[in-house]
């Protein structure tokens, strides 16, 4: 078992098949030495979490929803590189949060996936980061993050 793998075993999160593009794109593209993943949503086998936060999503939610999006760039990464310990950097993340007309802590709610980051990949695991609050995601989800990752 690979060192990330066994970190991923110890935070108890098993990684889903990477899911599929709901549109004209592909989950990652590789050039080089890096690894562009798609936007990921807030999706899991649940259904995930859609919403908008600070209307019918609360804070917390909404960072369960970001952490879902790193399971699911995880999941991409794995595709696209084999192996986990790959990753030489998380470079940027860009986070996207359905947020209601009055909620302003959308950058609260994007530490739901970069906290995870850094729980699985220790300090490469710290990136630039943008986080924006938005009108409306896909399907409604809550939660949206794309990332740009280092890889050997």
């Amino acid at each position: 078992m690979s060192k990330i793998e066994a970190r991923l075993a110890e935070l108890g999160i098993q990684l889903p098949e990477p899911p599929a593009a709901i549109a004209t794109y592909v989950g990652y593209v590789r050039t080089g030495n890096l690894v562009h993943v798609s936007g990921q949503v807030s999706t899991d086998a649940s259904g995930g979490i859609k919403g908008t936060v600070g209307v019918d999503v609360d804070l917390e939610t909404a960072q369960k929803a970001a952490r879902l999006c790193a399971v699911n760039i995880l999941s991409q990464l794995k595709a696209a590189v084999g192996d986990l310990d790959n990753v030489v950097r998380i470079v940027k993340l860009g986070g996207f949060v359905q947020a209601g007309p009055d909620f302003y802590d959308v950058p609260k709610v994007i530490n739901g996936c970069s906290d995870l980051m850094v729980e699985v990949f220790g300090e490469a695991g710290r990136h630039a980061r943008a986080a924006v609050g938005v009108y409306k995601l896909p399907i409604g989800f809550a939660v949206e993050v794309d990332a740009i990752v280092e890889v050997k």
